[in-house]
């Protein structure tokens, strides 16, 4: 995966999409391979990506499609679904294919082949112009807010910039040179999410999170063994999420 970490300093989410270029049937077929080729947080989760026209959904952004994640429901489903969503963001942002985490959207089937729908994707193919030539001019919080101790200018600033549910930017970490702790907080900030499913996009985030913060520790060449803390019962405070374990 380590093609995709440029594709962090390119994306970007596209709240509507214009000016879109028709997505040509080899480029679906690459999609559609790289859904088959996907690495999971969670190996042991059935999980499911199915591509439909944005009109097979409540989607109304403009997009051509939207790929639909489904998942069977177990512990850290959700982050699962993050971490194999991201992937498949960057991949998009490397053929000029812009994206959107939609959460609101809804599909004709709620269901596939037993597994219950998590979340949307909605893609067009858009003009090179409009994706990211700055990231750091993007709207997010400051290092300190996020990060604490060790790798904070060549990870930490750049992990910070991973997209979250309404920017809520959920994450905290705690790291030192063999280590990295990851933990979810409860934001204090939501824009228009409804409280009850903040714990439900945040965990979704986590994932997306993860995934960015391998893909930046590869990039130093800091290898790690990861370790998914337990679900908590309540969703209160500081949620621990993962345990990175570093070596060089």
């Amino acid at each position: 995966m380590n093609e995709l970490y440029p594709m962090i300093f390119k994306r970007k989410s596209f709240h509507l999409f214009k000016n879109t270029i028709p997505i040509s049937t080899a480029e679906l077929q690459a999609i559609e391979a790289r859904c088959r080729m996907l690495q999971p947080l969670d190996g042991s989760i059935r999980i499911a990506v199915k591509i439909v026209p944005e009109g097979e959904t409540t989607c109304r952004r403009g997009a051509q499609y939207c790929l639909l994640f489904y998942s069977e429901e177990k512990d850290h489903y959700l982050e699962n679904i993050g971490y194999l969503g991201e992937q498949l963001d960057l991949f998009l942002a490397s053929m000029g294919i812009g994206a959107l985490w939609y959460g609101i959207g809804r599909p004709q089937a709620p269901a596939q082949d037993g597994l219950s729908f998590v979340i949307m994707m909605a893609i067009a193919k858009v003009p090179a112009e409009l994706f990211r030539k700055d990231m750091f001019k993007s709207k997010r919080r400051p290092l300190e807010e996020l990060w604490a101790g060790d790798y904070a200018e060549s990870i930490g600033n750049i992990v910070r910039f991973a997209p979250s549910a309404c920017n809520t930017q959920p994450w905290w970490v705690e790291a030192c040179r063999d280590s990295l702790r990851v933990y979810r907080r409860r934001p204090d900030r939501r824009g228009i999410m409804p409280a009850a499913l903040v714990p439900y996009y945040n965990r979704i985030d986590i994932g997306i999170f993860l995934l960015v913060l391998e893909l930046c520790l590869a990039h130093e060449c800091i290898g790690f063994e990861r370790t998914l803390c337990r679900l908590p019962e309540e969703e209160a405070g500081k949620i621990a999420a993962a345990l990175y374990r570093l070596y060089s």
